[in-house]
């Protein structure tokens, strides 16, 4: 297996791996989740609306040919979330030393990889998107 391949699906593992062992968090009501999307003033159906869609981004990302739909819905959820970090929450929250805003961040890189691995198929769907 050529190198390239190795990294585009550690890449894309890395990513499905962070947004998933998120989930337990978002659908359990761990106290953090709840802090965060009280704050933002999305809780309850914010957090688990946010979950269901991290879930779809891991399952898509997983998958060879939808990898790169995946990669663009958690690029998305990701820049709310950095949006909320960098205007709401902060950068450390609850005192975890940023470490969430730093998945989001690693999210987001190995997201946009993706995408650019795969930029023939999103610029496939860019005149699709035009002529709506």
């Amino acid at each position: 297996m050529k190198a390239s391949t190795v990294f585009y699906w550690t890449v894309r593992l890395l990513a499905a791996l962070i947004m998933f062992q998120t989930l337990y968090f978002k659908f359990t009501g761990a106290s953090e989740s709840v802090y965060i999307f009280t704050t933002v003033g999305m809780e309850p159906w914010g957090r688990v609306g946010v979950g269901v869609l991290e879930l779809v981004a891991t399952v898509l990302l997983l998958i060879n040919v939808t990898a790169w739909l995946g990669a663009g819905l958690a690029l998305g959820l990701m820049f709310g979330a950095i949006g909320m970090h960098l205007t709401i929450l902060g950068i450390e929250v609850e005192g975890d030393g940023g470490y969430l805003f730093t998945l989001c961040l690693i999210v987001s890189i190995c997201s946009a990889f993706v995408l650019f691995r795969n930029k023939e198929k999103v610029m496939a769907l860019l005149p699709f998107l035009k002529h709506k």
